[in-house]
């Protein structure tokens, strides 16, 4: 009986951090805070927020990303053109090494075109990863209306790629 106690005490503690530790990490890359904010029902697109520290001393590259929620996933930015604030889509992402990279609202961000199903908060998604260096880097990504901007979070030592 102790045995099954203690079995059943350790998956809960198990599944208390792996809700808690939001983190990913391959090779020298830590994906932190993966969010995405609801979308109302019929939305055909969404996006999807992070930080990619990259602890190596190699640079590497996002190539691209992809999900089974939406028909494709696109690197997005914003930039100024004139007065004008616009979306443009980046063929890659650099992740230099010893910094990190937010994709937050207003800047950096990852597109989700074609959603099969509009996110909800409290659900989580998968999402792929494509990095040049560290490969493939699967992650949930957590919907969340209240979300605290990974930027506040992550040390980017002011670096805004």
């Amino acid at each position: 009986m102790n045995k099954m106690r203690s079995a059943i005490a350790s998956l809960l503690l198990l599944s208390a951090t792996g809700a808690v530790a939001h983190e990913y990490e391959q090779g020298s890359l830590q994906i932190a805070h993966p969010w995405s904010r609801p979308a109302p029902p019929m939305a055909a697109n969404g996006s999807a927020y992070l930080v990619i520290n990259n602890h190596g001393h190699v640079d590497d590259v996002l190539l691209s990303a992809e999900s089974p929620v939406a028909e494709r996933v696109e690197i997005h930015t914003h930039m100024m053109d004139g007065d004008m604030m616009k979306m443009r889509q980046l063929e890659q992402l650099p992740v230099p090494a010893g910094e990190a990279v937010t994709l937050a609202p207003g800047g950096h961000h990852l597109m989700l075109f074609g959603l099969k199903q509009a996110p909800r908060e409290g659900e989580r998604f998968p999402l792929t990863l494509h990095f040049e260096q560290a490969g493939e880097v699967a992650v949930e990504v957590s919907v969340d209306a209240d979300h605290a901007r990974p930027e506040e979070k992550a040390s980017d030592d002011g670096h805004h790629h």
